[in-house]
């Protein structure tokens, strides 16, 4: 009966719940065991993880790490040393694929992932390819392919004359000094000529230049291209008229000269150019609206050329050459608009190198 009673105390208001268990359990009912721990005693601690053993790198990563800094540090020392023809060469093409090889299989084991990624870092870093272009940049610095050449290659290099041009031409035709002379005085005519029939002053531009030729081997030859001072008007030639006069008295100089009579590249009439060729680079296709005229002599077979422009920014209708003008005149002085004159000669050799010129030449039999 009490059993029934506290049985019903805590039934009491328990609507919805689940029905209490029976006495003494269900049957076959286990109980958790958990550890006993003293009242305000300590928790024990959690255990600890069992220590997990590294594992050295193999041995067979370490090798390939080896292989890739030795054969990067062989590579490098031949490009300082210029071999360039040894690094394109089959050896160490082979020995790169060998490199290559290894540094794949370490990467493939276990142990190894770490030092193979290393090793091969430093096999893309360095190889053939990569330390050859870098050779070949440091050795066009130099300015020297001594490190590839053959005795025959530094043989033909150091050629006097130009590949496929008889150097007889060198020492029949004028020399750099006669063509010097020859230009001073051609210029002194025309800016004396010029200042008598229209009252032209005149500013220098630039200084003579002489620039060693190639000679087609990969040397420089014993001649020169020769490129004189110029010479320049102070005030524009802007009339049409004007500038047909300018050019006709400069013709007629350069006749008298020995030079042929002048020739108008601007002009697509006696030029023969596309007129939109002309148009592009001398503004216009019709020579009243020109900002540039450009007319050219020579004395062939001796070989002075004579250039002379005629630059009129009033027929710039963009601005972009008045632009172009202005920043050549900025670098060098000369004026921005009226007529400028210069001579240039190319392969010319100089009266003081002629005896060297012909001795070096009988080093060179049947070479033209």
């Amino acid at each position: 009966m009490d059993h029934e009673k506290q049985r019903q105390r805590y039934l009491a208001g328990a609507e919805g719940a689940p029905p209490v268990p029976p006495p003494g359990g269900y049957r076959g009912a286990k109980r958790q065991q958990g550890p006993v721990f003293a009242p305000g005693g300590p928790l024990p601690l959690a255990a600890a993880p069992a220590p997990v053993e590294k594992k050295p790198s193999s041995v067979f990563a370490r090798i390939a790490l080896i292989v890739a800094i030795v054969f990067a540090s062989v590579l490098l020392i031949v490009m300082l040393a210029g071999g360039a023809d040894l690094l394109y060469g089959l050896t160490l093409f082979a020995l790169q694929l060998l490199v290559a090889g290894l540094v794949v299989a370490a990467l493939c084991t276990a142990r190894g992932r770490m030092l193979g990624a290393i090793a091969l870092v430093i096999t893309l870093l360095f190889n053939v390819a990569t330390v050859g272009a870098l050779g070949a940049l440091v050795t066009s610095a130099r300015g020297s392919y001594d490190g590839v050449k053959s005795d025959e290659q530094k043989h033909e290099e150091a050629y006097p004359g130009i590949k496929d041009e008889n150097p007889q031409n060198a020492l029949d035709q004028q020399s750099v000094e006669e063509i010097r002379a020859a230009s001073d005085a051609l210029f002194a005519d025309i800016r004396a000529r010029l200042t008598a029939e229209f009252g032209y002053e005149w500013v220098p531009v630039g200084d003579e230049t002489l620039r060693p030729e190639r000679n087609g081997y990969g040397g420089e030859s014993m001649l020169v291209e020769y490129a004189s001072a110029g010479w320049a008007t102070t005030e524009p030639i802007q009339d049409y008229d004007r500038k047909v006069a300018v050019m006709d008295l400069i013709g007629d100089i350069v006749n008298e000269h020995g030079m042929y009579g002048l020739y108008a590249f601007n002009d697509p009439l006696q030029s023969g150019i596309d007129p939109t060729i002309i148009a592009k680079m001398y503004g216009s296709d019709d020579v009243r609206t020109q900002h540039t005229w450009e007319a050219y002599s020579d004395n062939y077979p001796e070989p002075m050329r004579f250039y002379a422009d005629i630059y009129d920014l009033s027929n710039d209708d963009d601005g972009s050459f008045t632009r172009t003008r202005e920043a050549q005149s900025a670098r060098t002085g000369e004026p921005v608009e009226g007529l400028q004159f210069v001579v240039i000669a190319s392969a010319v050799l100089s009266e003081a190198d002629r005896e060297e010129f012909e001795k070096r030449l009988e080093e060179y039999p049947g070479f033209y």
